[in-house]
């Protein structure tokens, strides 16, 4: 009798020790499950996303205005930098060497006299450069935002990332790029891009113009006295309207377009 009264107490023991064990040599897997996903904020997260690569652009980074078809101008522009078009004739470079602080590069002799550079082969390898530079922007996949703004991106601030456009890209108001000096920007745009007058793109947080890539398909406006941020990588033309300048680098797989506008290298 004594026996069958101790057997339940021996029970109730067993099951508290199994207990016990269970906690000490066993993870709690719900008390786990909520730790990590508290732990694991957007934040934390994103520093296991591989940081975004530079668009290398090997020898046309030498440039702050490249081109195929020409340069056209109505001076008096300011140009730091290096600049040259090919394969067209250096007669189509119509800048004069006093409003360039850098080298004129032109494939013949008939380049802006007299401080023309003729250099056939560094304008074809550079010019080569550029078109690899955009095929490598255009095919960067997985953008981090797709269609933003549906293209009207006036008054936002553009955090580091891959964006894509389906269409055309507007800029009616003041855009803020802000991120860290190591920090880099790609933005895919299909049809046309346009900068609307007296706007401007501000930098903040570090940000820096020669880690923000613009990929245009269509042409390129910088409205009158508008300043843009950034290395132009464009299928067709770049238009400067008058007044307008850039901290950056114009790269056109057809012409340049200059109206008494300031261009700087991006720093």
């Amino acid at each position: 009798m004594k026996f069958k009264r101790v057997l339940p107490i021996i029970a109730v023991l067993l099951v508290v020790l199994m207990g016990s064990c269970q906690k000490d040599n066993g993870p709690d897997l719900s008390s786990s499950s909520s730790g990590m996903a508290s732990a694991l904020t957007p934040d934390a997260l994103l520093l296991n996303v591989k940081p975004l690569a530079v668009v290398n652009l090997r020898v046309a980074g030498n440039f702050v205005i490249l081109s195929k078809s020409g340069i056209t101008d109505v001076p008096k522009s300011a140009i730091t930098g290096d600049i040259g078009s090919s394969p067209i004739t250096g007669a189509a470079i119509l800048v004069t060497c006093a409003e360039v602080v850098g080298t004129i590069y032109s494939v013949n002799a008939a380049g802006p006299l007299p401080c023309r550079v003729t250099n056939a082969s560094r304008l074809t390898t550079a010019v080569s450069n550029m078109q690899t530079a955009y095929t490598d922007a255009a095919g960067r996949s997985n953008p981090k935002f797709l269609n933003l703004g549906a293209g009207n991106i006036g008054g936002r601030t553009l955090k580091p990332g891959l964006y894509k456009w389906t269409s055309a890209v507007v800029i009616p108001t003041n855009v803020t790029i802000s991120g860290g000096t190591n920090d880099v920007w790609i933005f895919q745009i299909a049809g046309t891009l346009k900068m609307s007058s007296a706007m401007k793109i501000i930098l903040a947080g570090g940000a820096q113009a020669k880690n923000i890539f613009w990929q245009v398909a269509g042409a390129v406006t910088l409205g009158t006295t508008s300043h843009f941020e950034g290395i132009i990588l464009g299928k067709t033309g770049i238009n400067l309207q008058t007044g307008a300048s850039i901290n950056g680098r114009l790269l056109a797989q057809t012409a340049v377009t200059l109206q008494k506008n300031t261009v700087k290298n991006p720093q």
